[in-house]
């Protein structure tokens, strides 16, 4: 190849690439950026920011707790679905837990996805004063699993125990159920592996429709939803309303205001915004 030729090619591979960094990585970006500046556009193009007297204090697409400084609700806040994001809501690590169903014998190093299911539900049922019972959970909110040890048949179902274990009960809890097929149900000795035992999950007397909603004691894929079921707002109304000294009433009527139908008449679930819900309390109802 002649040295002429080279450099031609060079030359027009300079140019492309130069043509297309101007366009997109300056002309692209910059029109993006000023279609986003539009009237109707603005506010979502910079991230939905809510803000009270010149101050942000959320964004209406992240989530975020109303806790005090010790962890526990405020009973004066509805209160926001759990978030498995980081430490919480945190948009820099938005994250499923990536548990499933099967995720329900406790180890030493973290609760099983069902015994948080079943603390959140039970600490949610005793906040809000209505029956935080779900089935597969015990009455003090852990897993209701036990570990049947003995022979197995050809099914691999153990007919004849010789062992059986509440494994997310640690001793010296009494166990949920007395007994299991005969055998006296033993609770967990910390730190033993009963993993050899056949795992059975027991699905006890609970409802099958629990009064804590499932949005409440799950954390959303992105871990940064904002909203809530309105059932799950339902069952918060009377704190906040006892909390404020104001009426069911008014609070359930601030409740329909922030509460969007389904997206284009189909997609989604209706859904509670709890920020701006909260503000508008805090606006209306300072106490």
């Amino acid at each position: 190849m002649r040295l002429s030729t080279w450099i031609r090619q060079h030359l027009a591979a300079l140019r492309a690439l130069l043509a297309l960094t101007a366009i997109t990585g300056i002309v692209y970006p910059l029109a993006v950026f000023a279609v986003a500046q539009l009237p109707g556009l603005h506010e979502k193009a910079d991230g939905s920011l809510v803000a009270v007297d010149g101050t942000t204090v959320g964004s209406g697409l992240i989530g975020q707790s109303f806790t005090g400084s010790d962890g526990a609700a405020l009973v004066r806040y509805f209160q926001s679905r759990p978030s498995a994001a980081g430490d919480g809501y945190d948009p820099r690590s938005t994250a499923a837990s990536n548990l499933g169903p099967e995720d329900i014998v406790d180890t030493p190093a973290r609760a099983s996805l069902l015994t948080t299911i079943c603390a959140r539900s039970k600490e949610i049922g005793d906040r809000e004063g209505v029956d935080g019972s779900r089935p597969f959970c015990t009455k003090g909110g852990v897993g209701a699993v036990l570990s049947v040890i003995g022979p197995r048949d050809a099914d691999g179902d153990v007919s004849h125990p010789g062992q059986v274990v509440s494994v997310n009960e640690a001793c010296p809890a009494q166990p949920f159920v007395a007994a299991f097929r005969g055998v006296r149900v033993e609770c967990a000795e910390p730190g033993r592996d009963y993993s050899a035992g056949r795992v059975v999950p027991i699905h006890g007397d609970a409802p099958a429709d629990p009064a804590v909603p499932p949005d409440a004691v799950t954390a959303s894929g992105s871990g940064l939803d904002p909203n809530i079921s309105p059932e799950y707002a339902a069952i918060q109304v009377p704190r906040v309303a006892k909390a404020r000294g104001i009426s069911e009433q008014q609070v359930r009527a601030l409740v329909a205001e922030h509460t969007s139908g389904r997206t284009l008449g189909f997609l989604g679930e209706p859904r509670v915004e709890v920020l701006r819900l909260n503000l508008e309390l805090d606006r209306r109802f300072p106490g």
